[in-house]
């Protein structure tokens, strides 16, 4: 039998802090087998006093991809009205930290670690994922700090996601459903999809970003079960660029917002779904604020171009530098379509860097570059993580017609640019893993707030 993952730590910048210790130990809890329920997080919860029963309203996000992005859209419209707002995401990049952002603010050191000894002294000692009981510890902390929202993430799947314990949220929401974690989820896209759907709630309403059709039909029948009214792109509401602008129609009217801060064609996708899952929230926002939401949104490690630091000074002269988290078939998707609208505006060869996991399907995500990227080059992901042989990640770009060789570190890989000839100051993405990102992000001394 198949443990579960463990979400644990990514990288750690400077000396291990007194939390740390709580980490390792939280870790250790970890089941030897798989066994997929919520009974931990419920049993969990009880002895907390159910903190999930106090919490300000939800909106729930699940997903495969764009999860993450909607919910930075999402904050910044409702910080831009003037709301208090929880956010709860992972994983995280460079800290844990940014997983918990309390009324605007992330979770300071302090807090946090006695949040966690409370979980881990309710908990007792008994088997339970790092997810489950740093969830327990997120749900305690949104219930003590007072705010008027609260954006939850869905760590893995929905239905059996240790998130998955509020009863009635205002809205939930499910962002573009393609393949990844075929280990728990299922290996087919209505497969996962039924899981994703797990988050409904008996007529609760829902807001859907683009689906595929088997999945969009799977979470219909769960929808259909539940009496869930949905709200679909492309069917009820659309999202599109017009002129620079973010056109966004529902049932409700028309919003003509600024072209979202976040780069890439998919976010257009992702505001949208953002703008779309307030506005069935009935929250009563003002139209500034989408505005402003739009002009403000910030999401690290997603099409982020690298300023200047310790990392990127390793690059000769001129070398344009973006980073993403992305590592699956439609993450590629998206990554190579923003790169070929880079390409559109300013054109220069695109070299990719790229790491990732082992169970990550490279030849997916690759695909999408081939008669894009010139070339690639192949990294180990830094950490203890099951990353995929640099070697492996070379063939795998060769298939697709890319020249490929590998470094022994992103740094490494930077410096090898110097090849190229003077003038041709290449545009290189660094992508594969959010591991690798928060890893980049760490070395280049940029860390999130």
């Amino acid at each position: 039998m198949t443990a579960l993952p463990a979400a644990g730590p990514g990288p750690i910048e400077g000396p291990l802090r007194p939390v740390d210790a709580i980490f390792d130990r939280l870790l250790a809890l970890h089941p030897k087998l798989i066994d997929l329920s919520l009974d931990r997080m419920w049993r969990l919860l009880d002895r907390l006093g159910h903190p999930e029963h106090r919490l300000p309203p939800v909106i729930h996000v699940a997903g495969t991809n764009g999860k993450g992005s909607t919910v930075a859209f999402m904050r910044a419209i409702l910080e831009a009205a003037g709301k208090r707002v929880h956010v709860y995401t992972s994983p995280h990049l460079v800290r844990f930290n940014e997983r918990i952002r309390l009324a605007g603010t992330l979770v300071d050191d302090a807090r946090l670690t006695q949040a966690l000894a409370q979980a881990e002294e309710a908990n007792g000692g008994e088997p339970i994922t790092f997810f489950e009981i740093t969830t327990a510890a997120a749900l305690l902390l949104f219930a003590q700090v007072p705010a008027d929202i609260l954006l939850l993430e869905v760590g893995l799947g929905g239905r059996l996601d240790a998130t998955n314990v509020i009863d009635k949220p205002l809205v939930s929401v499910i962002t573009p459903v393609s393949i990844d974690h075929v280990d728990f989820l299922g290996e087919t896209v209505a497969e996962i999809a039924g899981e994703k759907a797990g988050i409904l709630k008996r007529g609760v309403p829902a807001v859907l970003g683009h689906q595929p059709r088997e999945a969009l039909a799977a979470i219909e029948r769960q929808a259909a079960r539940l009496g869930v009214p949905l709200s679909v792109m492309g069917e009820h509401y659309q999202a599109h660029e017009e002129g620079g602008r973010l056109v966004v129609a529902d049932e409700a009217g028309l919003m003509d917002l600024p072209r979202p801060r976040l780069v890439g064609p998919h976010q257009i996708v992702n505001a949208g779904l953002a703008v779309e899952a307030l506005r069935v929230a009935d929250l009563g926002l003002p139209a500034y604020a989408f505005e402003e939401g739009m002009r403000s949104a910030q999401w690290p490690a997603r099409l982020q171009r690298l300023g200047p630091g310790p990392l990127t000074q390793r690059a000769p002269e001129g070398v344009d530098i973006w980073l993403d988290g992305g590592h699956n078939a439609a993450g590629g998707q998206a990554l190579a379509a923003a790169l070929a609208d880079l390409e559109d505006r300013v054109s220069r060869p695109l070299v990719l860097v790229v790491g990732m996991l082992g169970n990550k399907d490279a030849d997916a995500f690759l695909a999408p570059f081939a008669g894009l990227a010139r070339e690639l080059v192949a990294v180990p992901v830094p950490g203890e993580h099951k990353g995929a042989a640099p070697e492996a990640l070379a063939e795998a770009a060769r298939a697709h017609g890319l020249d490929a060789s590998t470094a022994p570190s992103v740094a490494a890989a930077l410096e090898g640019l110097a090849a190229f000839p003077v003038g041709a100051a290449p545009r290189v993405l660094i992508a594969g893993s959010l591991y690798l990102a928060g890893a980049v992000l760490g070395e280049n001394g940029a860390l999130p707030d």
